[in-house]
């Protein structure tokens, strides 16, 4: 059984992605920050039929939770053979260039950049182990430098400087972290789930968690031929599904 491990996964689409590998057929490794969020979500899962789950309590801002993590996981399995860095957060409002400030940025990149560059870091033992290994960064079309600046764009006018900064900085980690792994079995991908309704976003999204949830699950199964260092949005792009960066 191949197991998975998913940061920020006690609900909405961390949640929904948990569910789609579950059905799937993988063990996963359900990461929440709060303990007792992450049990109701398993025992919801369980509800459902679900029996190959279990939370592991994880703040991936906190270098001493993520070193945690990785011991309590490497108890229980030798090998991971999917890390989703699904956990981000928002960064809080206003987010115009001129009034957001220094704060915010570090506390957002501390979750949605250096976040993501910990649990690699950490898991990446146990991943090298399994024989298709993939990391999926969960990303966003909105920050995507080439859709920003083009002013044809649906969103061009939605601008926010805090946290699509973050996230086009993790798409360049993913870029690097993808070509360094280029002749090993790994697939790294940004996948971006779609405008989805979630607390996230106040529910304005237009997606649902279902949708994304799929997209996300399925960069997380691709086969040996499939993609590798690409910025993936199938809202954006139906036909190919790759996003400009």
């Amino acid at each position: 059984m191949k197991k998975v491990l998913i940061t920020g996964a006690n609900k909405s689409i961390g949640f929904e992605t948990a569910r789609q590998l579950l059905q799937n057929g993988y063990y996963v490794y359900l990461g929440s920050r709060d303990l007792k969020k992450g049990e109701e979500a398993v025992n919801q899962l369980k509800t459902e039929g679900f029996t190959a789950v279990e939370v592991i309590q994880l703040n991936v801002s906190d270098a001493e939770s993520v070193k945690a993590a990785r011991i309590e996981i490497g108890k229980k399995t030798a090998v991971l053979d999917a890390l989703i860095n699904n956990a981000g957060i928002h960064g809080g409002m206003p987010q115009a260039a001129l009034e957001a400030t220094i704060d915010q940025f570090k506390e957002t990149f501390e979750t949605n950049v250096y976040g993501v560059v910990r649990m690699t870091q950490a898991f990446f033992d146990l991943l090298e182990k399994a024989e298709q290994p993939r990391i999926v960064n969960v990303s966003s079309s909105g920050c995507s430098l080439t859709l920003h600046s083009d002013p044809s764009w649906k969103y061009y006018t939605h601008k926010a400087a805090v946290y699509p900064a973050s996230k086009a900085a993790m798409n360049m980690y993913t870029i690097d972290l993808a070509y360094e792994l280029r002749d090993t079995p790994f697939k790294v991908n940004a996948v971006c789930p779609g405008f989805v309704a979630t607390d996230f976003n106040n529910h304005r999204g237009t997606g649902t968690v279902q949708e994304a949830g799929a997209r996300i699950a399925k960069y997380a199964m691709i086969g040996p031929d499939g993609p590798t260092g690409k910025f993936i949005s199938e809202e954006h792009n139906p036909e190919t599904g790759e996003c400009p960066w």
